[in-house]
């Protein structure tokens, strides 16, 4: 019989967030759970802003999008007036229009992502799931069970009960809002 264990830690910003797999299968084997650390950084020039997955789901690098947003002016309280946000719009518009975006899917990704970073919250991510097959107590795979999605960064990774196990992760960036920044491959060092 299958077990799940969930374990969500959530601290002040930088947000960490962890997520606990453990299980059993019907023949009793134990497969321990893979734990996800971390892997929502952003650069300090983007201000908290998770720029490479912006980019990425826009299609186009982030120096672009940072050449797009240097031309946004803030909104001192936070909700800018029409005019302001026709203006920013503009601004973006201007860049990002050449690398094939629209203001149609500037807007679905804008709006994906936005988040208030000074509250503690998050953009919109999806926790990876994986779990370690064991042979003779060693590390056989790594079998990952969701690749989640919404890494801007590697996330650190260990095998539950197994710390001295050193795990390497890489994630992809896609278009796909549900797949962007998702674990691609995770390999035992």
């Amino acid at each position: 019989m299958m077990t799940r264990l969930i374990v969500l830690c959530v601290l002040t910003f930088p947000l960490v967030l962890a997520y606990v797999f453990s299980g059993t299968t019907d023949g009793g084997d134990a497969k321990p759970a893979v734990i996800f650390v971390d892997g929502h950084g952003t650069d300090p020039k983007d201000r908290g802003r998770p720029v490479v997955l912006i980019a990425a789901a826009l299609g186009v690098k982030p120096e672009v999008f940072r050449e797009a947003f240097s031309g946004v002016t803030p909104a001192k309280d936070g909700k800018p007036s029409k005019e302001e946000a026709q203006r920013n719009k503009v601004a973006l518009m201007k860049v990002l229009k050449p690398h094939g975006v629209t203001n149609e899917r500037l807007d679905e990704v804008s709006d994906y992502y936005r988040y208030k970073p000074g509250k503690g919250n998050l953009w919109k991510t999806v926790p990876a799931k994986a779990y370690a097959e064991l042979e003779d107590g060693k590390v056989k795979r790594i079998v990952v069970t969701d690749a989640g999605a919404g890494y801007s960064t590697a996330p650190k990774a260990m095998i539950q009960g197994m710390d001295k196990v050193v795990l390497k992760v890489a994630i992809e960036f896609s278009k796909d809002l549900k797949k962007n920044g998702a674990i691609s491959s995770i390999e035992v060092e």
